[in-house]
């Protein structure tokens, strides 16, 4: 979890019955109490992340989903970056979804001046073009206005990262 100053406080009120289970439970797990119930409460961005990839792998709405991970990518700042993105996407994402994925997670390592995480390199290219858009007359658009980490895996794309309204 990443760690930041905390300045603000919040209280709750709870039965000396729950204070109790909440001290017993943070003690067996070996933190405080508002650790604890944090823990519980906000998951950690690589939580997030993961959630987000396996809507992704279980075949969600794709435009969601991307739509999603970009917003999840672009708010991310560089120590949040790395924890969230470490671990390599579950197997059985298509080629396309993989690469998609990968190619978005390089380009917010970029922008937040990064390296992106070694999984992003094990995922090989699409072999064949992929366009955003079917429409001939808008390919030579595409071609030149997809970001570096998209035209290296054969995607070519008009919004990426943070282009959304």
């Amino acid at each position: 979890m990443t760690r930041s100053r905390k300045t603000d406080q919040l209280q709750i009120r709870v039965t000396q019955e729950q204070k109790s289970r909440i001290r017993r439970a943070s003690r067996r797990a070996g933190v405080g109490m508002s650790a604890w119930i944090l823990e519980r409460l906000l998951p950690s961005r690589a939580e997030e992340f993961r959630a987000l990839v396996a809507e992704l792998a279980a075949g969600g709405d794709r435009r969601l989903v991307l739509a999603g991970l970009s917003d999840f990518l672009t708010s991310l700042g560089p120590r949040e970056y790395a924890e969230a993105v470490a671990d390599p996407p579950p197997a059985g994402l298509d080629p396309l979804d993989a690469n998609q994925l990968a190619a978005m997670v390089e380009l917010a390592a970029s922008r937040l001046g990064q390296i992106p995480p070694g999984w992003t390199a094990r995922i090989d290219g699409l072999r064949r073009p992929w366009f955003a858009s079917q429409l001939a007359s808008l390919r030579l658009h595409l071609l030149t206005a997809s970001p570096p980490p998209f035209r290296r895996r054969n995607i070519f794309v008009d919004a990426t990262l943070g282009d959304r309204a």
